[in-house]
């Protein structure tokens, strides 16, 4: 049977979805639950029992066995305690069972998780509670039930409770400017499609590389002939196992219920590309996480290593996720398409500026929530925009704020002459310009790309930042506005103040241009080059001040957060520098010392038969001079890692990049040269011609 005709019967197979919901619940239950997942209000207690034993006998229908609360805590990636259906019966055997209590509440040990500071190592024990807007699901015999993670005390532990924290910050805010415009909306919305970007290397090569292993990325290698550069790869035809990858793939996730569109061959050789369908952004960023698992596992059986990794491989372009964000309403109306109508221009331009604000005032939480690494490698890199935060909005957008806000007229892309006053605003057109790729933050159409984020970011961090700080905007707005006696004069004096202040965010041109670094100076916007450098600020006066008023964190759960950031930046950067030593001393100065005996064995043979040493004993001299630099470099790490200051942990993010990073460059550079000269077999681990190039 072609498989395409069973798609809409398999999608969503493997979820407590809305359609399930309505077949196994009583009515009166499923309408508590259905408001409580639109409108975030408490669970009813009479509820949770009965969705429990719904739940658990479709769950067994699909061949569960156990069940999980599923979280994201702190390092960004989820984490899973396996429970049995099973119940003791007094005939010694077993029944399965699963309570209201046990949908609702867990309990995993929370002293393992990172805290930043706000978990004693003794203090263990942690909570997790479900939540009911992202739907449970079935997957190799378990079911999944998202949850939150907070502690005993109650601090919060986990990536997903800010999430939606932000999300009601963001909708409550919202909903107070809709209503100026005399609009009854009860929920506003903030949806996501995140483009995930991946490699797929075989299994054998991956085995053979402890830096791959230990890291996820390549510490060594040399470019090989051919790279990227004949542009041959990109949307290019899909190997046929990779296309049966990509196959099975989109068969699992469909299962589980994520809107798997679009598969391609990106840049790089054996880089592509999987986009989703947009989602609100909670349920889009657990899918996302579910995603990046199943690409692992799915990898495993067809003879891959999927590499998550920001940039596996130096010197070809490394992934990115882009993060589609927008606005929506509970009554289905984008807040971010212009629209054909002067009242909802000037409602969508309100809401453009206020996202303009946002991104100017908190450009250091946007850069920030991006920060890792992983992601410095690629950040500023030709593949990736700069670590400069700004905005593209396109030539008609630009026009249209350039004549708001000096109160001129302006004429259209098709030269329509219009005078932007109280009662008329021109028809924004999409499509009317390119898309410009160098922009970390570009609007295309009816949406903003966040095109910053690394490809194993969990999303969640960039969307609370992006959610709250609209928030606030919005807030300072609809503050204005309410009560005004003309809003529409009202609200067009607040755009051009607004536009005046913060069009220094905007720049429609050549990211990657040398000279926006001048300019971005010029204009006073940030530019944090490196983590270690963007990392303090996440807990500046300002940003304590945004999150605290929204109730999106609290100061200590800021500070924690902040920690536990830098903790995990050092931390990466250690084991690398430890995995770079350790191949160096342990693989390749060994594998250099025995191809330098058998050149020197060739090299004395010929003389002792009076002839000249030739190309072994210049080879010789030149593999002989790399490596005593590659053990004087490997050295100079080992000294360096030794010395890591014994202080608070800002100071150690400090110090491995201003003083441990430059000792690795320096055993690489030695190390890859000498790739080029030693004879292939002696080469302890597959090359990049070797891991790029496979059949």
């Amino acid at each position: 049977m072609n498989a395409a005709k069973n798609v809409p019967e398999l999608f969503g197979s493997m979820v407590f979805n809305e359609t399930v919901m309505q077949e196994r619940l009583p009515k009166d239950i499923y309408k508590k639950l259905k408001q409580t997942m639109r409108e975030g209000t408490a669970i009813d207690a009479e509820v949770a029992p009965v969705v429990a034993t719904a739940m658990k006998d479709w769950a067994l229908s699909k061949g569960a066995t156990h069940y999980t609360h599923w979280f994201q805590p702190l390092n960004g990636i989820t984490a899973e305690k396996h429970d049995s259906f099973i119940s003791p019966t007094d005939d010694g055997r077993v029944i399965m069972d699963f309570s209201g209590k046990e949908l609702i509440r867990g309990e995993p040990d929370a002293s393992s998780f990172p805290s930043g500071g706000l978990r004693a190592t003794f203090e263990a024990r942690g909570y997790t509670a479900w939540d009911p807007t992202s739907y449970a699901f079935v997957k190799d015999g378990t079911l999944y039930i998202p949850t939150a993670f907070c502690s005993y005390t109650g601090e919060i532990l986990d990536k997903k409770t800010p999430l939606l924290r932000s999300m009601d910050a963001l909708s409550k805010q919202a909903c107070r400017v809709l209503r100026l415009f005399g609009k009854d909306v009860k929920r506003v919305t903030t949806t996501v499609g995140p483009e995930q970007e991946y490699f797929l290397i075989e299994k054998s090569d991956y085995a053979k590389r402890k830096d791959l292993i230990f890291t996820g990325r390549t510490l060594f290698g040399s470019m090989p002939p051919k790279g990227q550069e004949m542009e041959d790869h990109y949307f290019g035809a899909i190997r046929p196992r990779v296309a049966a990858f990509m196959a099975e793939l989109d068969e699992e996730l469909w299962k589980l219920g994520i809107f798997a569109k679009t598969k391609h061959n990106e840049v790089a050789p054996c880089q592509h590309e999987m986009a989703p369908v947009f989602t609100t952004t909670n349920i889009a960023t657990d899918d996302n996480q579910l995603t990046m698992d199943v690409m692992r596992r799915i990898a495993q059986k067809h003879g891959f290593v999927c590499l998550l990794h920001e940039k596996p491989f130096d010197g070809v372009n490394g992934s990115g996720k882009h993060n589609n964000w927008s606005i929506s309403t509970d009554t289905g109306e984008n807040l971010l398409e212009p629209g054909k109508t002067p009242s909802s221009n000037l409602q969508f331009l309100l809401f453009l500026t206020a996202v303009i604000k946002a991104v100017d005032e908190y450009q250091d939480l946007l850069r920030i929530s991006v920060a890792s690494a992983g992601n410095d490698h690629r950040l500023g890199a030709n593949e990736a925009p700069p670590a400069i935060i700004s905005m593209f909005i396109g030539e008609e957008l630009q026009a249209i704020l350039d004549a708001l806000e000096s109160e001129s007229d302006y004429t259209d892309v098709v030269k329509t002459k219009m005078r932007l006053g109280v009662s008329v605003l021109p028809d924004i057109q999409k499509d009317t310009t390119d898309r410009n790729r160098t922009s970390p933050f570009a609007f295309t159409g009816n949406k903003f790309e966040f095109r910053m984020l690394g490809s194993s970011l969990n999303i969640a961090c960039p969307n609370i930042m992006l959610n709250t700080a609209v928030a606030e905007e919005l807030r300072q707005f609809a503050d204005e506005l309410d009560g005004a006696e003309d809003f529409r004069a009202a609200a067009l004096t607040l755009l051009r103040r607004e536009i005046a202040a913060h069009k220094r965010i905007i720049f429609n041109g050549n990211g990657y241009d040398e000279s926006w670094v001048e300019e971005a100076q010029k204009r006073g916007l940030l530019n944090f080059k490196s983590t270690d450098e963007a990392l303090p600020h996440y807990t500046d006066e300002k940003n304590l001040r945004l999150f605290q008023t929204h109730g999106v964190y609290t100061e200590q759960e800021m500070l924690s957060r902040g920690e536990a950031l830098t903790e995990e930046y050092y931390k990466t950067l250690r084991i690398e520098a430890l995995t770079m030593r350790d191949m160096a001393r342990r693989e390749i100065l060994p594998a250099c010392m025995a191809f330098e005996h058998e050149l020197a064995d060739s090299a004395l043979t010929k003389k002792q038969l009076g002839m000249e040493g030739g190309a072994e004993a210049r080879l010789l001299t030149e593999v002989a001079i790399l490596n005593g630099a590659l053990d004087c470099a490997v050295s100079a790490l080992e000294q360096a890692i030794g010395a890591v200051p014994d202080a608070d942990p800002e100071t150690i993010a400090h110090y491995y990049h201003d003083q441990v990073i430059p000792c690795m460059d320096a055993v690489r550079q030695p190390a890859d040269a000498l790739e080029g000269l030693v004879g292939k077999q002696y080469w302890p681990f597959p090359t990049y011609a070797d891991i790029l190039f496979y059949v």
